[in-house]
């Protein structure tokens, strides 16, 4: 089968409507939104010198922040705010998802705006400035019958720029829960689907081509004084907007929504509850690709209502909790915790997706290195990698006190690309996932953690506090609790990364229900 009669780009197309609609309703509000801001704020600094450097100064500041980092900041905000506004006038908002990322996003858009803006108007001729003063105009009707014409070409291009920029980084506010084409992009880095992830790159890139062109013939027009160049890319934009945005409210997510994270387990573990809502006669949709806090969070305020976490991660990251306590003792004490939140803890799913150390079998067994014990007296001359938290995490301080483990270099990657690492010799021991399936595709080993340095990472269902009171879901989700076993996961994570058209998270769902359904 060759890559482009691969069955996946027909899988890709059929989310196109709804990946194509979300993107362009949230990049055309936060240019909308950069816009109104922009303009009015650079026509009364253009004859102020300190207030056009602060302007700028301040979008120039906001252009050195990385654009996942910006859109991750404006979600505790909104949370934060949201509460407040909760608490002062008995009415919230949900800080989820579209609010932060046209709020990020706008910021990035004013930077080409404010300073092509500035500019324009500070290019326009001083002389026919005093002209317009000498017909008596007023200085209003100057700027708006004489300096803004003049200086419009010159914006526009500012535009131009800051619709690009917008579209393209709006690709990245699928882990605040914003869907957009990043979903293709998060979603095939994970589960290796190189057709999703081309297949996003693509779409987003001539999306941004198209509204560059479009926005280009406006700009000619309005250069050539062409009214019918301004209509056609008026027109152009419009109808891209209108086709993307009427099939949206269709396919917005309703009844149940079904949370997953970032990597292969979670969109195979969210397909398969959404499976089983489904099955039960619930509407269920998905929120996938969010990150560990944001999915938590968005649980707590009810903006999805059900998914699978860790009890190790809640109790690190949530509670804060850097001790190490027996399974049972772990589990109650995050149950009740969880409760005072009115998050219901259901139950666990049977298997443990723990970090662990892993190193291939071949080099573990010449070095005669069967646990972390083991390692720690040869860790001086090897190189680790680990995934982009967990050198700041507990475990790994833990691991650290417990061990005396001291590297001679750390690395921080892509979780996927780091069993590829160190199969191939790249590096020496990453910081893996016990369940995780590609520990057999590249034969490598789980050291054994003899001092108990790591939490247990019991798989967990969690229930918003709206839902915990619904029977009907509860009853809907029970036969999945302690049906699936570390084996049957590793297996089930293994077809997801298997790269064939069949392994498609909704497809692994459907096996790994038929597997453990009928226990």
């Amino acid at each position: 089968m060759s890559f482009f009669s691969d069955p996946r780009w027909g899988e890709a197309l059929a989310h196109l409507p709804d990946y194509l609609g979300n993107h362009v309703r949230v990049s055309v509000t936060a240019l909308a939104l950069g816009l109104v801001v922009s303009l009015p704020l650079a026509i009364a600094a253009r004859n102020h010198r300190a207030i056009r450097g602060a302007l700028l100064g301040f979008a120039s500041i906001v252009q050195t922040v990385p654009g996942l980092a910006l859109l991750a900041l404006f979600y505790p905000l909104l949370l934060a705010l949201a509460a407040l506004s909760l608490a002062w006038f008995g009415a919230g908002f949900s800080a989820f998802g579209f609010l932060p990322a046209v709020l990020a996003l706008a910021l990035y858009s004013m930077l080409p705006v404010l300073r092509n803006t500035i500019t324009g108007l500070g290019g326009v001729d001083p002389a026919i400035r005093e002209a317009a003063e000498g017909v008596g105009m007023t200085p209003l009707q100057s700027l708006f019958q004489v300096e803004l014409p003049l200086a419009l070409p010159v914006m526009m291009a500012g535009i131009r720029t800051a619709a690009v920029w917008v579209i393209g980084t709006a690709t990245l506010s699928t882990p605040i829960g914003q869907t957009s084409l990043g979903n293709y992009i998060f979603a095939g880095l994970q589960t290796q689907n190189w057709v999703f992830v081309l297949f996003g790159c693509l779409a987003a890139a001539m999306l941004a081509l198209a509204v560059d062109q479009l926005l280009a013939l406006i700009e000619a027009g309005i250069r050539h004084r062409s009214r019918l160049r301004v209509l056609a890319g008026g027109i152009g934009i419009a109808t891209l907007v209108a086709a993307t945005l009427v099939p949206q409210t269709a396919r917005a997510p309703s009844g149940i929504i079904v949370g997953a994270k970032t990597f292969a387990e979670q969109y195979v573990l969210s397909a398969l509850v959404a499976q089983r809502l489904r099955a039960a006669g619930f509407s269920a949709g998905s929120r996938e690709g969010l990150g560990s806090n944001v999915i938590f969070e968005a649980l707590a305020a009810g903006d999805i209502d059900v998914y699978v976490d860790y009890s190790g991660t809640l109790w690190a990251n949530q509670l804060q909790r850097a001790d190490i306590r027996p399974r049972a003792e772990l589990l109650a004490e995050l149950k009740a915790t969880l409760a005072h939140r009115n998050i219901t803890l259901l139950g666990e799913l049977g298997f443990e997706n723990a970090y662990a150390l892993v190193m291939p079998r071949r080099r573990a067994e010449a070095l005669g290195i069967r646990g972390i014990a083991d390692l720690a007296s040869h860790a001086a001359t090897m190189s680790m990698a680990a995934d982009y938290e967990f050198f700041s995490r507990p475990e790994w301080a833990g691991l650290q006190k417990a061990y005396g483990l001291k590297f001679r270099t750390q690395r921080q990657m892509q979780p996927d690309f780091m069993y590829a690492a160190a199969a191939s010799g790249e590096v020496d021991v990453i910081a893996g996932y016990t369940s995780d399936g590609l520990i057999a595709k590249y034969d490598l080993v789980v050291l054994e953690d003899t001092r108990h340095a790591i939490p247990p990472y019991d798989a967990i269902m969690l229930l918003a506090p709206k839902r915990a009171g619904d029977e009907a879901l509860r009853a809907a989700l029970t036969p999945l609790l302690g049906s699936i076993d570390i084996a049957t996961m590793r297996e089930a994570n293994l077809r997801a990364a298997g790269g064939d058209g069949a392994s498609s998270p909704d497809a692994v769902a459907r096996w790994l229900w038929d597997k453990v359904g009928k226990r």
